[in-house]
């Protein structure tokens, strides 16, 4: 990742969040509704790429994991609970270190680096997350040329963002931060990705998306996967061929 891939308006922003996290009703309320759909998108994912039993509670065991723009752990600590080795890495220092002190608090090791990438020692691993964060870094195709490179042979990636659509424009940036569902200036629309430009920077990392998903609000459980990808979408990737 090249030292341009941090944007420091956008780690200083998610940075002020970091001390009420983990709070369910706080600022990061938004993320703690997407996580459980996250989490489905993901095991299905890891049990169709590795054909593992949907009843194992450890799909993981014996993986590493690698959750990039980790925030304070939100789903890096569910990957360790699937069994997995995680590392977890976040532009903010904050993040890391409300991320290390709950992750403790579970009684959980995980591996967490503020900062850069690229900064990481050389390793790669069996599974690579970064969940809404390709559309707040400086430079999304290095940025995904990095979480490419950290991929293990036969690995599994999974990258969620939303979309750059008249919809997503009025009711991620518009309506959700007037009416405080998400904090101000947590978006930049301009900088959502389009699926077929998300696929177009894949495969120039040497990657192929073999599943999507839409990701749509739901009156029953605030957020269900399939139909619509018009607010947001989940996609996962392998190497190509």
């Amino acid at each position: 990742m090249s030292a341009t891939t941090i944007n420091p308006h956008e780690a200083a922003h998610f940075g002020a969040l970091a001390a009420d996290w983990w709070d369910p009703h706080g600022s990061s309320a938004m993320l703690h509704k997407l996580n459980p759909v996250r989490l489905s998108y993901i095991r299905d994912r890891i049990d169709a790429h590795w054909l593992t039993d949907s009843r194992d509670l450890k799909p993981l065991a014996g993986k590493r994991a690698l959750d990039v723009g980790c925030g304070a752990g939100l789903l890096a600590e569910p990957l360790a609970r699937m069994g997995a080795a995680v590392t977890g890495v976040d532009a903010a220092p904050e993040n890391i270190a409300a991320a290390r002190a709950h992750a403790a608090g579970q009684g959980l090791g995980i591996d967490y680096h503020a900062g850069e990438l690229a900064a990481l020692p050389l390793a790669t691993f069996d599974l690579v997350t970064s969940m809404e964060v390709v559309e707040h870094v400086a430079d999304p195709a290095a940025f995904i040329a990095e979480l490419a490179a950290r991929l293990a042979p036969g690995g599994l990636m999974i990258l969620s963002t939303p979309n750059r659509t008249a919809l997503s424009k009025l009711l991620l940036v518009e309506a959700a931060e007037r009416i405080g569902a998400v904090p101000r200036g947590t978006h930049d629309w301009g900088q959502f990705l389009k699926p077929e430009e998300s696929t177009a920077l894949l495969a120039a990392a040497g990657l192929e998306v073999v599943d999507r998903t839409g990701l749509a609000p739901s009156a029953a459980r605030g957020f269900k996967l399939g139909g619509s990808e018009a607010l947001n979408y989940l996609l996962a990737a392998q190497r190509a061929g």
